[in-house]
């Protein structure tokens, strides 16, 4: 059986989604981040870099959301747009825009404006700058159309999603405003039954609440170092 190592942070999110969509049997692994699990000998076995989420699907491993959802996508042929040319390319291109783009500028901004010991307006206002310009991107890409990628529900739209809904926590309350076509898209994958339960299954396992002393030393290792 897949064995899916997770926590409730958007990227592990985006692949209880799919496994949702898709009904796959999956054993759920917690990984508690704020308790150091990331870094425990079993784990960087199956992911190196010491990230969630993680898959070992009969013993092949995948990590990085992005690679896990076309992963996936590819093995069981669900939630992929139609085989031409030009959703192959728009597929990959929309892919790598959330994993090099779209989720770190998202993360260093929540990182800066949340987390981070000391407020370093340089930092805030070019991680919140550089995070809403792509979110901008992703609204105007998506003006006139339903879907990110041909003319139906894929993993690019469950990739856009697992960030998008954390709009209001990366860059504040009112940002949803600007982007009215991502909110559209958001709003169509969060009403779906695998929404739901994608977003609940974290409340199954007790993860550490508290961004104390041990959490922020197993979050953040350059304070530790």
């Amino acid at each position: 059986m897949l064995k899916f190592y997770f926590n409730g942070s958007p990227n592990p999110t985006k692949i209880a989604l799919f496994l949702e969509e898709a009904g796959l049997p999956y054993e759920a692994v917690a990984i508690d981040t704020r308790k150091g699990d990331q870094f425990k000998p079993e784990f960087l076995a199956i992911n190196p870099n010491g990230k969630v989420p993680a898959i070992s699907d009969d013993g092949n491993i995948v990590f990085d959301s992005n690679a896990i959802l076309l992963y996936l996508g590819e093995k069981t042929g669900k939630f992929m747009p139609s085989n031409t040319p030009a959703n192959r390319a728009q597929l990959l291109s929309w892919l790598m825009f959330v994993a090099t783009g779209v989720g770190p500028f998202s993360g260093q901004a929540v990182h800066f404006r949340h987390f981070a010991p000391e407020k370093v307006p340089y930092a805030i206002n070019r991680y919140v700058f550089e995070a809403r310009r792509h979110y901008g991107i992703l609204n105007d890409h998506l003006a006139g159309k339903t879907y990110m990628v041909g003319d139906t529900y894929t993993i690019v739209d469950m990739d856009v999603w697992g960030w998008a809904r954390m709009i209001p926590f990366i860059l504040g309350e009112d940002e949803w405003a600007k982007f009215p076509n991502l909110k559209r898209l958001h709003d169509a994958v969060q009403a779906r039954p695998a929404a739901a339960r994608a977003i609940a299954l974290k409340d199954k396992f007790t993860f550490k609440a508290e961004m104390d002393d041990e959490a922020r030393r197993n979050m953040f290792k350059h304070l530790a170092a």
